[in-house]
């Protein structure tokens, strides 16, 4: 374990914290918009921009209180690493509610409801581990869970694949519908690579 000479900034535990809940917020327009008539989405894409914009607001909000402190609760690479992990969700999600929203894709099939519900699952353990960072080494559930999760949405990712692909959709639903679960696929990605970042410091701090 390292030594610790000076006190830490604790300012980025409540920084994390809420970029968790701003995850939460997130998904739930998400889980929203699938479920809502297609008249609604630019209602709701507006709403996840404004999220996504959030987002950004509280990864610059950590980049310049990182610049500001001299001692770090950890890492100042995975403080970083971190805030960007956690912003990328929120990106790609928002990218998906966008591209569904301008292709006009209308009523989405079982196999997104599925994705988004593992979404929603990967973002409540997020968000529930974001105030615990200050005890990392209490966290091993949460980034064997995400792992778990991750494989899930893969799994639902290939049958969707294979559903579009065969023959039953017209080509170019399919080539809409295909960029939209790709970023939902790359959301799935992005909240593993947010609990790698976070096993990755409770190796160091252990």
């Amino acid at each position: 374990m390292r030594l610790r000479l000076q006190p830490r900034d604790t300012k980025f535990f409540t920084m994390f914290t809420e970029c968790g809940a701003n995850i939460s917020a997130c998904v739930e327009v998400l889980r929203e918009f699938v479920t809502a008539p297609p008249e609604r989405h630019p209602e709701l894409a507006k709403r996840m921009h404004e999220v996504e914009h959030a987002g950004d607001e509280s990864t610059h909000a950590i980049t310049e209180q990182l610049n500001r402190s001299f001692i770090t609760p950890f890492d100042r690479e995975d403080i970083f690493r971190l805030a960007l992990r956690l912003d990328d969700v929120i990106d790609f999600i928002d990218a998906a509610v966008d591209l569904a929203t301008l292709y006009e894709v209308g009523d989405l099939p079982e196999g997104v409801h599925n994705q988004v519900e593992l979404l929603c699952r990967a973002a409540a353990l997020t968000a529930d581990a974001m105030p615990r960072l200050s005890k990392p080494a209490g966290l091993h559930g949460y980034w064997v869970e995400i792992n778990e999760l991750e494989n899930e949405a893969d799994q639902v990712y290939r049958r969707m694949l294979k559903w579009l692909f065969s023959g039953e959709v017209d080509t170019l639903t399919v080539m809409k519908l295909k960029e939209v679960i790709d970023q939902l696929e790359s959301a799935a990605d992005a909240f593993e690579h947010v609990a790698d970042v976070v096993h990755g410091i409770a190796v160091k701090e252990s």
